[in-house]
This record gives C-alpha cells, structure tokens and sequence, in this order.
C-alpha cells in the first residue's frame, strides 16, 4: 500500500497524550511515543520530544502495525 508522507508537527499535542512503547528498555535507539487522537496518530521519540512528532491517518497506522505484524520490516 503506498501512502503519503507523513504530516510534520501540523497539531499540538501535550506531553501526557503520549504514551510509550512497552518494548522501550535499554536500547536508546528504540524509544518511540503514540498519542491517539480520533482523526490522527503521532508519533514521536520517547527520549528526544522536542525532535519531529509524525502524525498519520488511523488507516495510515493500520497498514503500518499490520506490516509490523507481517514481517514486512524485519531487517535480520
């Protein structure tokens, strides 16, 4: 499925909308933030929140977490 890119910072989100990966340990690398909204995901690192917040439609989201869940981006 192609899409567009992802929308850069268009809505203002606070810190308490965020919520962290549950897989977020020790691995700096490997920090991300969700808050969900009824018309849009944001995405954002856990550790670095002043950096770039992505925000994408919840169909967007599906076909992410969908390609997550099939493998699609294993890089092993």
């Amino acid at each position: 499925m192609k899409t567009k890119n992802p929308v850069v910072n268009q809505t203002q989100f606070d810190d308490g909308e965020f919520r962290k990966s549950s897989h977020t340990g020790t691995d700096r690398w490997a920090c991300v933030s969700v808050a969900r909204r009824p018309d849009v995901i944001a995405v954002r690192h856990t550790r670095d929140p002043s950096k770039t917040t992505l925000e994408f439609t919840h169909e967007e989201w599906g076909a992410f977490i969908k390609g997550v869940k099939d493998g699609e981006f294993n890089l092993t």
